[in-house]
């Protein structure tokens, strides 16, 4: 876990190409954790009678995620990037894509989709600077440091999954970037610099410290206390989570993510982890939210994690429900529609729907 009160991981990377041995590593760690973890009272109550999240995976929802899947490949250009205008070969773009493949059990040249899941791979090495950032200047973003924390992202994940050395070193480098970037708030913005912060941006490159501990890069301690900082600084009391730390509204997307920080940091219980489920409860997916919230598939991919974290009647309850309004408005061409871009709906739509997978490091509990 990243908090440095928490149990800590192996430091050293398992060997190049054995992403059995390494899951089955992290799982046991999981499984470890989950039976110290004071949670909440409403997941406690059914942890023990909790049914195998797999089952949730039915014919009709793994029909939709091989079509949302093979969507993706589709789009996919020779070189790993995805579409052809708007957010075309942005970096965090083809993170989600990769990382859509990856949770369908695909791993660098192995699976139906390990040659697709090799070429994401090849495109955000391909885009890494000798500062270690990545992300491309010549196309579209909601913010470099967004594609620069999902792409690092995607690498701590496929490390160890794949024989290519330079993985090791461009992931490095990434995260040294990332922790010599945070502010002195606690937390991280749009562009690679020491300035101001915002939730949104922190907790991309919180789950990339995350993923990159848990694949044995160091962290320090200091940088991840201090962000765990900032995110409790910024729940309002309603337990939602505002912007910035100048105040403002809670917001289901952002307030999700906030969740997530603070699960990604090895906070597991208390007050805050608390009282932001229980905000999150009140926002249940529902049908008109794709159509009227431009951020509802990205709030979404963070409350699905949020739920499957804390378990029992919290995933329970969340996972039918936002299930449901996914598979109803899927498009006749397997995709998902978004304001970023089909291929960047399609990958956020195909990991929540995955989730029970359980195959991702990062999500697993």
């Amino acid at each position: 876990m990243l908090s440095s009160k928490a149990t800590s991981v192996p430091t050293q990377p398992l060997v190049a190409g054995s992403p059995i041995s390494r899951r089955a590593l992290l799982r046991s760690s999981a499984a470890l954790a989950l039976t110290t973890i004071a949670t909440p009272l409403l997941a406690q109550q059914s942890l023990i009678e909790e049914p195998n999240p797999a089952d949730l995976i039915r014919p009709a929802t793994q029909a939709a995620i091989d079509r949302g899947l093979a969507y993706l490949a589709a789009r996919q250009q020779d070189d790993g990037s995805f579409g052809a205008s708007g957010y075309a070969r942005n970096t965090a773009v083809v993170a989600l894509g990769g990382m859509a493949f990856l949770a369908g059990g695909n791993t660098p040249g192995r699976g139906e989709y390990g040659l697709e899941t090799t070429r994401a791979m090849e495109f955000i090495l391909g885009c890494s600077d000798d500062s270690g950032f990545i992300s491309l200047p010549t196309s579209a973003s909601h913010g470099p440091m967004y594609d620069h924390g999902f792409a690092t992202l995607f690498l701590a994940e496929v490390y160890g999954m794949s024989p290519d050395s330079s993985v090791r070193e461009k992931l490095s480098r990434a995260v040294k970037l990332i922790i010599a970037t945070q502010n002195s708030e606690g937390g991280w913005r749009y562009m690679p610099r020491v300035h101001d912060a915002d939730i949104s941006v922190t907790i991309c490159q919180v789950m990339a410290l995350r993923a990159a501990r848990n694949a044995g890069i160091y962290v320090p301690s200091e940088t991840i206390d201090r962000c765990v900082d900032y995110v409790k600084r910024s729940q309002n009391a309603d337990g939602g989570f505002m912007y910035m730390l100048q105040g403002g509204p809670s917001r289901f997307p952002r307030s999700a993510a906030g969740v997530v920080a603070l699960y990604s940091a090895g906070i597991y219980s208390g007050d805050e982890i608390r009282k932001g489920l229980d905000y999150l409860m009140q926002n249940m997916p529902r049908q008109e939210d794709l159509s009227r919230d431009t951020h509802a598939l990205y709030g979404h991919y963070y409350g699905v994690q949020a739920m499957w974290q804390a378990g029992g009647q919290y995933w329970q309850r969340w996972y039918p429900a936002v299930h449901d309004v996914l598979l109803k408005q899927q498009q006749p061409d397997g995709s998902w529609l978004d304001l970023i871009c089909s291929e960047y709906g399609t990958a956020m739509a195909c990991i929540i729907l995955q989730m029970p997978n359980n195959y991702l490091p990062i999500f697993q509990r």
